[in-house]
């Protein structure tokens, strides 16, 4: 693969890693060196990327930026038990436009998951998700978009792109490859009511911050649905993140942001993780939980069950709940005890979707339908499959 738009990582941190030892991550990782080149990707299971765009972020004017202090952090880390390879690519350089920069990084992710790759995106600003959905495109596969974010960002669609707009040109720009879209830790005064009443309007999933505080395992069967995840480092509390651009007081704390990066990892599904929002002024300690986050998503991709598969699935345990004037069918996981709903294809309607489908849900979902309560994920789906 032609990658030539990939920058080396930085030779200080090079000549760092060997004061680490041989067990730190920073050792066993496959590096882009100015010496050594674009590693070889044969057999790497994950790579990470830098994104030095920021140029379309509202609030920031910086123009300089790197990662060199995530990456410091992230290389003196221990790895855990996996069996995982894992590459770090260096970064994406800004293009002479943002167009520029959104081609190589479309072109990158859309490389990399051919090959079964799962990249791991370091960015500026948020917008560049709009070019992680785009590498989807040639994929021609319809993607839930899971966003972990205190806002929306939907914006106006008929104004230029920028980080507080991208999801309203997901929404309306060919080609429409939305399936989803599902905003986790949204905080209701960063978010205007149209906003808020839009989301409902298009059936998309939003989860407010004190929800997910009060029970983060709602989130497991979100992540699990998801083909790729966004995080605006804007969503975790100052006090835990730092960096000028982020002083919210409210927000997921170090063990929260953590726990949802490890549930994106663990999902067969996730096939693209990005992490947002950052900027160069960060404390030690809030790079240090950036390099946590992506710990713990490595750490969860190394567990996946591959229950997504034809194969699990003629294992799984078939529950059928009769409610008002439809049969529910659920299904189970004997092997992770997770649960799914079926979305059936109704041959008869134009729908999104092409054949049944398998919808990731709680066991609580599968005891609200006893009670003859409809799943409201499951009703707001089969809203969202009709064209």
């Amino acid at each position: 693969m032609d990658f030539h738009f990939l920058s080396p990582v930085d030779e200080v941190l090079i000549e760092e890693i060997s004061l680490h030892g041989k067990h730190n991550l920073g050792s066993q990782i496959n590096i882009h060196t100015i010496n050594s080149g674009i590693p070889d990707l044969e057999n790497i299971d994950i790579a990470i990327v830098g994104v030095t765009e920021n140029r379309l972020d509202q609030d920031q004017d910086e123009n300089f930026l790197n990662f060199n202090n995530i990456r410091r952090s992230f290389y003196g880390l221990f790895p855990g038990n996996w069996n995982l390879k894992l590459a770090d690519l260096g970064d994406i350089q800004k293009g002479e436009t943002v167009e520029d920069t959104y081609f190589a990084l479309q072109t990158m992710i859309s490389a990399l998951i051919k090959k079964k790759i799962v990249p791991v995106i370091l960015g500026g600003s948020q917008d560049l998700i709009y070019a992680q959905y785009r590498a989807y495109d040639r994929l021609e596969q319809m993607v839930n978009l899971v966003n972990i974010d205190s806002r929306f960002d939907l914006g106006d669609a008929d104004e230029p792109i920028n980080n507080r707009s991208y999801v309203g040109k997901i929404v309306v720009n060919k080609p429409y490859n939305l399936f989803n879209y599902s905003s986790v830790g949204y905080q209701t005064y960063f978010n205007s009511q149209e906003e808020i009443k839009l989301m409902d309007r298009l059936f998309f999933d939003a989860y407010r911050l004190g929800e997910v505080n009060n029970n983060i395992s709602l989130i497991e069967p979100v992540m699990r649905n998801a083909n790729l995840v966004g995080l605006d480092l804007g969503s975790i509390t100052a006090a835990e993140i730092g960096g000028k651009g982020h002083n919210s007081p409210n927000g997921f704390d170090g063990k929260e942001i953590c726990a949802l990066s490890r549930y994106a990892g663990i999902s067969d599904k996730v096939s693209s993780f990005g992490i947002y929002e950052y900027t160069s002024d960060y404390t030690q300690a809030g790079n240090m939980l950036i390099a946590q986050v992506m710990w713990y998503f490595i750490e969860g991709v190394n567990y996946r069950t591959n229950e997504n598969t034809v194969s699990a699935k003629k294992d799984f345990i078939k529950y059928q709940v009769p409610i008002e004037d439809d049969v529910l069918v659920f299904f189970k996981s004997p092997i992770s005890g997770r649960w799914w709903i079926e979305i059936p294809f109704i041959s008869t309607s134009n729908t999104k979707l092409k054949k049944h489908t398998l919808l990731p849900c709680s066991y609580e979902d599968y005891l609200e339908a006893c009670n003859q309560i409809t799943p409201e994920r499951w009703y707001k789906t089969m809203r969202n499959n009709e064209i």
